[in-house]
């Protein structure tokens, strides 16, 4: 008995021993530790080798500093960054799709920003039944009314990169006035002026615009500046796809100067660009007219795309007010004998009346990529002079009937800009970019139909073929553009930069390998080089392979508070 009892105090002072022995082994510090990267922080300064360090989804340390992390992973010889922030994003659909955005994730988009005159809501019921209405392979419930709810209804399905949103102006003239060719009356401006009102206390970052497009096109100088007013005064930012990008840009910079004045805003020109050969002389003076607008205080920006096409629909080869009313009136316009004839004047002659990217491009340089009807899908990766060619028809006769056969406007690549003024903007210090593209997939529904492939490679691209091959700038200030620049810009707090207290959207890649894949010919094609990537702190790629992980959250405008101030 005695020495039973004597066991059990031992066996007593044992346990007791190594459970203080345990307490005294503290837990790591941190959850993840990357060791030995040469760390990019966001700001433009030369980048120092050294780590990173993740906690409770933040930056808990950068550079030199003591304690271990949960998960340490060594990336000696990589560069680490903070998450990309893509300035123009058409990924809204595609989430509801695939929150993964497998094609965006994979070249270090850790931040969506959506909104080209067009946003997620406010909505009115005719809206979502157009909404349902004109959906194609992928069918998805209209389960949102305001822009906030349908923000908060893509991360309750679960994304992984976090997203944003500007408030429409396209979207809130059409909840007041629809699709017609006219001013607000006094009391629809009001209205429109509540709903961005309403969107900015929800968080929108500020208004944007696309001007060359119906019913956009409608809208005068002074109902955007009423609108970007408002944005104006949450510290919002207006941001626009001019009123011209060829023909009459300098017009258009003009009144976008207008515009940044008028409503005491900061301003961002979306894929700057000049458009058509006979343009492309014009970028100088838009850089001179840019630079000396921002030497004058007024705060203007741009972004791009790293590519010499850009894509859109047909409604860009057609004016304006053939579109009046919507697609269905347009539609029944487009097979009007008397019509056709007259736009088949307006189509091939010269104008600085509205934006023709059709002439602009040519028949030769306007790239089929996506359609609606099955039927009409074998004709994606042909031209426009092509398809003309085959039904032994002028192209203006095939783009007509296209629309219609299609039920819609067609999307198409136009070949539109030079690679030497490309090359001229990348460097420009306040510009950053944007892919202007859908985050897509190499499987499921994403396949039925091509895309451009700014879509898997723009920001790849960047620092690939401009960075490392062709030394258009240093990588810490590319690294700058894709994250710092673009925080500052769209106006959100602790984001784009590795700082201490920052959240942690953190990317690694190897800068010798990284590189775009995807072709005009071959569009579906993921970049490669990205090896991992962090959103709050939560990986979503690991060795370069998605985790399936969907940490994103939506990011609203720096000062926010839920009480809607």
């Amino acid at each position: 008995m005695h020495r039973t009892r004597h066991s059990f105090i031992l066996l007593l002072l044992v346990v007791a021993v190594s459970l203080l022995l345990a307490g005294c082994v503290a837990d790591p510090e941190f959850d993840v530790v990357l060791r030995g990267g040469t760390i990019y922080d966001g700001t433009g300064s030369a980048p120092i080798v050294g780590d990173v360090a993740i906690r409770d989804g933040r930056l808990a340390a950068v550079g030199d500093f003591e304690g271990e992390g949960r998960e340490e992973i060594e990336v000696t010889g990589m560069a680490v960054a903070p998450g990309f922030i893509n300035m123009l994003s058409h990924a809204g659909t595609a989430l509801l799709m695939d929150g993964r955005s497998q094609s965006e994730i994979r070249q270090g988009v850790t931040l969506e920003v959506f909104g080209e005159g067009v946003s997620g809501g406010p909505l009115n019921e005719d809206m979502k039944n157009r909404l349902i209405e004109t959906q194609s392979d992928f069918k998805y419930d209209v389960a949102w009314t305001t822009l906030d709810e349908y923000l908060e209804h893509l991360v309750a399905q679960g994304v992984s990169p976090n997203i944003a949103s500007t408030v429409g102006a396209t979207t809130v003239r059409i909840h007041e006035i629809g699709y017609e060719d006219r001013e607000p009356r006094e009391e629809e401006l009001a209205r429109m002026e509540k709903l961005v009102d309403q969107a900015m206390r929800d968080g929108a970052l500020g208004l944007s615009t696309s001007l060359i497009y119906a019913p956009a096109f409608y809208a005068s100088t002074d109902e955007i500046v009423a609108l970007a007013k408002v944005a104006s005064r949450y510290d919002g930012y207006y941001v626009s796809h001019m009123r011209s990008e060829g023909s009459n840009l300098i017009e258009a910079i003009d009144e976008l100067v207008q515009i940044t004045s008028e409503a005491n805003i900061r301003s961002e020109i979306f894929h700057l660009k000049a458009s058509g050969q006979e343009n492309w002389h014009k970028l100088e003076e838009v850089i001179d007219k840019v630079e000396a607008a921002r030497a004058a205080g007024l705060r203007i920006t741009a972004d791009m795309y790293t590519y010499v096409a850009g894509s859109t629909g047909l409604d860009a080869a057609m004016p304006p007010w053939v579109q009046e009313g919507g697609y269905k009136a347009w539609a029944e316009r487009l097979q009007d004998p008397e019509i056709r004839a007259r736009l088949a004047s307006e189509m091939t002659t010269p104008t600085d009346e509205w934006e023709n990217l059709y002439l602009s491009a040519g028949a030769e340089g306007t790239l089929l990529v996506g359609f609606r009807n099955p039927d009409l899908r074998n004709l994606a990766g042909k031209t426009l002079a092509e398809v003309a060619g085959s039904r032994d028809q002028p192209a203006w006769e095939t783009a007509m009937d296209l629309v219609v056969e299609d039920g819609s406007r067609v999307q198409v690549v136009y070949f539109l800009m030079s690679e030497e003024n490309v090359q001229r903007q990348i460097p420009l210090p306040w510009l950053s970019f944007g892919s202007d593209a859908a985050s897509m997939a190499t499987e499921g529904l994403f396949l039925e139909t091509s895309t451009h492939p700014r879509a898997y490679g723009n920001f790849a691209r960047l620092l690939g073929k401009y960075v490392r091959d062709e030394g258009l700038l240093p990588m810490e200030e590319a690294i700058r553009k894709l994250t710092g620049l673009p925080a500052e810009t769209i106006g959100v707090a602790d984001r784009g930069q590795l700082a201490a207290g920052f959240f942690a959207d953190v990317v690694v890649f190897d800068p010798m390998t990284i590189e775009d894949h995807a072709t005009f010919d071959d569009p579906h094609q993921y970049s490669t080089g990205m090896l991992h990537v962090f959103v709050n702190g939560e990986q979503v790629l690991k060795d370069g392979g998605h985790t399936g992980a969907l940490p994103g959250v939506v990011v609203r405008r720096a000062g926010w508070e839920p009480d809607g101030s």
